[in-house]
């Protein structure tokens, strides 16, 4: 693996309970963690304090991870798989954004300060797009099937769900800086500024990681 090193696996430093059986996105407003579920076919709102459902709502194109981005909650779903901007205080559709080619690949997003980053699978690859036009800005080629996808202070982190593994990648430069090891199989990601949360789909639970040790500092 081109540039990292597979470190023992990092230490979780907070756990709390998933709402339903089928984890797939998770992003950060600012106060709540926002996670899609497939099977429950839902979107809720997730209280980082204690794990607690502070609001959830119907939901029936989910499909792969969930961003934030305007105020809007931004869920990769439907068929072909599309972005769906939602009103997170009614849960309805308020528009979308079409990923481009429509091949069914994308399964990870996150807002960053100059746009929108994917990963795409097969070829694996990571890629900055404007939030406007949805053209790709750049995009590095990356190692394995990514499954989910944030951002974190220059930094683009994706998970492995088959490996257990999530990898850290320069965001100017596409240069593979680390990869760690995860308990569990991680699906979504999200940051909250203090620590980097994934949905463990095997324990059905949110699990939380510390950015320097992902990045071996």
């Amino acid at each position: 693996m081109s540039g990292s090193t597979i470190a023992p696996p990092v230490e979780v430093v907070r756990s709390l309970p998933g709402p339903a059986g089928y984890m797939c996105g998770l992003t950060w407003d600012g106060t709540w963690l926002w996670h899609s579920d497939q099977d429950a076919a839902r979107i809720f709102a997730i209280d980082p304090a204690d794990g607690s459902v502070r609001r959830s709502f119907a939901y029936p194109d989910v499909r792969a991870d969930l961003g934030y981005a305007d105020g809007k909650l931004c869920q990769i779903g439907g068929r072909p798989k599309r972005i769906l901007l939602i009103d997170p205080v009614t849960g309805r559709t308020v528009g979308s954004k079409p990923v481009r080619p429509s091949n069914g690949r994308v399964t990870g997003m996150e807002t960053g300060p100059e746009g929108v980053w994917l990963c795409l699978r097969a070829p694996a690859v990571i890629q900055l797009r404007d939030f406007e036009t949805m053209t790709v800005q750049r995009e590095h080629q990356v190692v394995g099937s990514p499954s989910g996808l944030t951002y974190a202070e220059g930094h683009v982190l994706y998970a492995e769900f088959e490996d257990g593994l999530l990898h850290a990648v320069d965001a100017g430069s596409g240069r593979m800086l680390s990869t760690v090891r995860l308990p569990g199989h991680p699906t979504g990601l999200a940051w909250d500024s203090e620590l980097v949360w994934y949905c463990d789909f095997a324990d059905r639970r949110f699990k939380a990681v510390r950015l320097p040790d992902v990045l071996g500092g």
